[in-house]
């Protein structure tokens, strides 16, 4: 997974941190989803108090993204506490300030 933090914005708002899900690797997206956010906050993923399934169907997620794989079109978006996640098909998980 490659990363990059602060550089992109949506809707004036900034990106906290973004990552890249490796399609071909053993990790499902929602782990990237939850690796994504608990680096937004500077925490380990095991240490984040965030309870992602409370705003989003982790395996709902999972298999939106393996179902629709080939389409790299579609973006999935969700808020949690102070955060705007996006999930793109391409892969790129995004983290922005709200």
């Amino acid at each position: 997974m490659a990363t990059a933090d602060g550089d992109r914005s949506r809707d004036g708002k900034r990106s906290v941190h973004e990552m890249r899900h490796d399609r071909d690797g053993p990790a499902a997206l929602s782990e990237t989803v939850i690796d994504a956010v608990a680096a937004a906050e500077g925490v380990d993923p095991t240490d984040s108090d965030l309870e992602l399934y409370q705003a989003v169907d982790l395996e709902a997620l999972d298999a939106l993204f393996d179902r629709r794989s080939d389409d790299r079109r579609w973006r999935f978006e969700f808020g949690i506490d102070d955060y705007l996640v996006v999930v793109e098909g391409s892969g790129t998980v995004t983290v922005y300030d709200r």
